[in-house]
C-alpha cells in the first residue's frame, strides 16, 4: 500500500514523500495512567469494564487505510477515534493521523474484530517525529463530529495521557525501532460524552509549540446491514 504526504517541515518548506506501509498494527488501550477509570474512554462501557488494563495490539490489512475524504461503512453503528500514526520510510521516523474507525455493536462482542473490519482513514500530511520528539507531551488532538454543518466536540486531550510512542514500540516489538513497511497507531483521548455517531468526522492534531497542525475530514456512507 502506497500512501502520499505533504511533509510539513519544521523549516517550512514542505515536501512530498511517497511511504510503502504494508502492515498496519493498530493499539488499544494506550492509556499512560493505567488504573485510571475516571473519565469517558473511546469504547462501549461493556468493553471498558472488561478491559486490559495494558496495551492491545491488533493487525489490520493495510488495504484499510485510505486518504479518500469519502468512505463507505456496513451498518449504522460505526464512529471515528483520532490516533497519531508513526510510520518509517527512507529510515526516518513520521507522525501523521489515523482515524481508529470502529464498529461498536461488533465490539462487544470482539473488539479484534470490530477494528479489523472498517476502513482507517488517514491525513493527507505528516511530520517528522524528530521534530516533536523533545514536546510530545504538549502536543493536543481533537476530534468532532458534524451533523448538518454542526460541528459537535468528540475528543480532546493532550499525548501526555498517552504512552510514550517509544515505549509502545518496545512493548510490542521488543525494540523501540519501527519496522520498515509497519505503521502502528498509538492510542486515542478522551471522549467528550457517550459514544456516538455522525456522518463527518474530523480531527486534528495540533502543536503549540510550532504552531502548526495535522487535520483530516471525512465523510461516511452508510449501507445497509444485510441479514
Amino acid at each position: 500500500m502506497q500512501l502520499k504526504f505533504q511533509l510539513i517541515n519544521k523549516e517550512g518548506a514542505p515536501e512530498t514523500i511517497i511511504a510503502g506501509i504494508e502492515y498496519l498494527i493498530v493499539t488499544d488501550w494506550a492509556r499512560r495512567e493505567v488504573g485510571s477509570r475516571g473519565a469517558t474512554y473511546e469504547r462501549s462501557e461493556l468493553r471498558l469494564a472488561r478491559a486490559r488494563q495494558s496495551p492491545k495490539f491488533y493487525p489490520v490489512a493495510n488495504n484499510q487505510l485510505t486518504q479518500s475524504e469519502r468512505v463507505q461503512v456496513v451498518g449504522p453503528h460505526s464512529t471515528g477515534a483520532a490516533e497519531v500514526l508513526l510510520f518509517k520510510q527512507n529510515h526516518q521516523l513520521f507522525v501523521s493521523l489515523v482515524s481508529d474507525h470502529t464498529d461498536r455493536d461488533l465490539e462487544v462482542h470482539n473488539s479484534a474484530l470490530s477494528k479489523q473490519v472498517c476502513i482507517k482513514p488517514i491525513a493527507r500530511a505528516a511530520w517528522r517525529y524528530e521534530d516533536v520528539a523533545d514536546h510530545w507531551d504538549e502536543l493536543e488532538m481533537r476530534a468532532w463530529l458534524v451533523n448538518e454543518g454542526h460541528p459537535d466536540l468528540y475528543q480532546e486531550g493532550a499525548l501526555s495521557s498517552l504512552l510514550p510512542p517509544l515505549e509502545l514500540l518496545k512493548l510490542h516489538f521488543g525494540t523501540d525501532e519501527l519496522p520498515n513497511g509497519t505503521a502502528i497507531t498509538c492510542g486515542t483521548v478522551t471522549t467528550v460524552g457517550k459514544i456516538r455517531t455522525a456522518p463527518t468526522f474530523v480531527m486534528e492534531l495540533h502543536d503549540p509549540r510550532l504552531e502548526r497542525n495535522l487535520r483530516h475530514e471525512y465523510f461516511i456512507e452508510t449501507l445497509p446491514l444485510v441479514d
